[in-house]
């Protein structure tokens, strides 16, 4: 039996533009600015040589049917192999399903890394990076994550396209720098992807303020850019927008996460408190995090 395993940081995105136009994958993908955060996405896998390949994945210990992407990326990585293999995949999951988190993205990019290790691929970093990349573009679940987190820290993708193809820029004090989070629910990424409305107002001015962000990466405009995307996208459910007014109202720098039902704020690490303190008040009984970013990005464990 060979045994790997990899870890990605969870992403949330402030704002973006959806570059999906060239026929090659590896050219598709997004501009865009957000954080990686220190929750995100574990993934272990056990391969043993077996007469024909197959596989069985895990979530949170559970087995599911319904890991398209996680199959994607197996089939790929299983069509290079050598031999045969029975392969066992498990994802731990520490931040909420389908809420702009990115963790369709990041449990490509950990299974594509711990099955190029497991499975004596050879591959390298960017090679098993671009496997998670073009599952995601074909997929539909994802444009920029898989590239996002690779990277890690806070931070832009200015050039779009998988890794190796793709350009970035990364803030250089993230660690004086804390996320708060506030999660209501979860929401459909390729629903949105795919309405036209919807991308024509994400382009609208998503392509401009990643200029901006790209010459003037700081924290403050980068929470007020989300800010404004926020309000012109318009696709905060009503019980998000409610707290995202309050916020706006108290100058409390807030955002939505593209996409999921989550308010978010990335700020100094002395003013998280006050920031998680409001959404508290903002939203009793629901659970407000405090997490601090992830510089490092995806990798072996």
């Amino acid at each position: 039996m060979k045994e790997a395993s990899a870890y990605a940081p969870g992403h949330l995105t402030g704002f973006f533009q959806i570059c999906d136009e060239p026929e090659d994958p590896l050219l598709k993908g997004s501009r865009g600015s957000g954080i990686s955060i220190t929750r995100g996405v574990h993934t272990s896998v056990r391969a043993n040589p077996s007469d024909q390949s197959s596989y069985e994945v895990f979530f949170d210990d559970e087995p599911t049917a319904d890991a398209f992407v996680s199959e994607n990326v197996l089939g790929k990585m299983l069509g290079r192999a050598d031999q045969p293999y029975a392969v066992e995949v498990r994802h731990t999951i520490e931040t909420p399903l389908g809420a702009g988190f990115g963790s369709s993205g990041g449990g490509a990019i950990s299974l594509a890394l711990a099955l190029n290790e497991a499975l004596d691929l050879e591959l390298t970093y960017v090679e098993a990076a671009r496997v998670a990349h073009v599952a995601e573009i074909e997929c539909k679940t994802g444009l920029g994550t898989v590239f996002a987190a690779t990277v890690g820290g806070f931070g832009a993708l200015i050039k779009p396209g998988g890794p190796g193809v793709g350009e970035s820029i990364k803030y250089p004090r993230s660690s004086e720098l804390a996320v708060v989070y506030l999660h209501f629910g979860p929401m459909a990424t390729k629903d949105a992807l795919s309405d036209p409305s919807m991308r024509r107002r994400i382009n609208e001015v998503g392509g401009r303020f990643v200029d901006r962000i790209s010459v003037d990466l700081r924290p403050d405009l980068f929470m007020e850019l989300s800010k404004e995307f926020t309000r012109y996208v318009d696709i905060s459910t009503p019980r998000l927008k409610a707290v995202l007014q309050r916020a706006w109202d108290c100058e409390f720098p807030c955002a939505m996460a593209m996409f999921g039902e989550v308010a978010f704020s990335m700020v100094a690490k002395e003013e998280a408190e006050d920031v998680a303190g409001f959404l508290r008040m903002a939203s009793p009984g629901l659970r407000v995090e405090i997490v601090e970013i992830d510089d490092v990005g995806a990798r072996l464990t």
